[in-house]
């Protein structure tokens, strides 16, 4: 009996490490986070203006046209990476891209945004994470493609790469157009 007792906190230890090796095995895409907002009318928000801006970012502001939403921060490494492919995508794509500015200080994105370029139509700060929060967001940065109705269609989770821009992002969002 003893030895059972020695080896129950093994076999519960291999049974979690077999549980979470599952996703790994089966070659599953950390980047794609399912989401129940897919499909869904964006959440309800309305978020104030950089200073300096006059464009804050509203639900009201989602619709008319398939745009993209990206939640980035001037401390986030990982966004700084994927600048260059969202300034791309609105300069040369002719891509609506709206930002979030999550968590982070207005003087900080402000600087940040002047120091790598400023692709955004509209951004609205995120101070407190609330509005993140309702959309889901698990960290930055995340990219969501809007349609027309104003309706979630598709969440990538961390950096975008040249791959995930040419062959999910653009094609969904000439689908959405078309």
């Amino acid at each position: 009996m003893a030895r059972i007792a020695y080896l129950l906190p093994l076999l519960v230890f291999a049974a979690i490490a077999a549980w979470m090796a599952v996703p790994l095995v089966r070659g599953d895409d950390p980047s794609v986070v399912p989401s129940a907002l897919i499909d869904q009318p964006a959440p309800a928000f309305t978020l104030p203006a950089l200073p300096g801006r006059d464009d804050g970012l509203s639900h009201t502001d989602l619709g008319g046209t398939p745009a993209l939403v990206n939640v980035f921060a001037s401390w986030c490494v990982p966004c700084l990476a994927e600048h260059p492919l969202i300034t791309r995508m609105a300069e040369v794509d002719g891509i609506t891209v709206h930002g979030i500015a999550y968590k982070d200080e207005p003087a900080d994105s402000i600087a940040w945004l002047e120091r790598h370029g400023d692709p955004y139509t509209r951004i609205g700060v995120d101070l407190d994470g609330r509005v993140g929060l309702d959309w889901g967001v698990y960290g930055v940065p995340e990219t969501y493609v809007i349609d027309a109705d104003g309706r979630i269609r598709y969440r990538h989770v961390g950096p975008m790469t040249p791959d995930t821009v040419d062959h999910t992002i653009l094609p969904l969002l000439r689908e959405l157009s078309g």
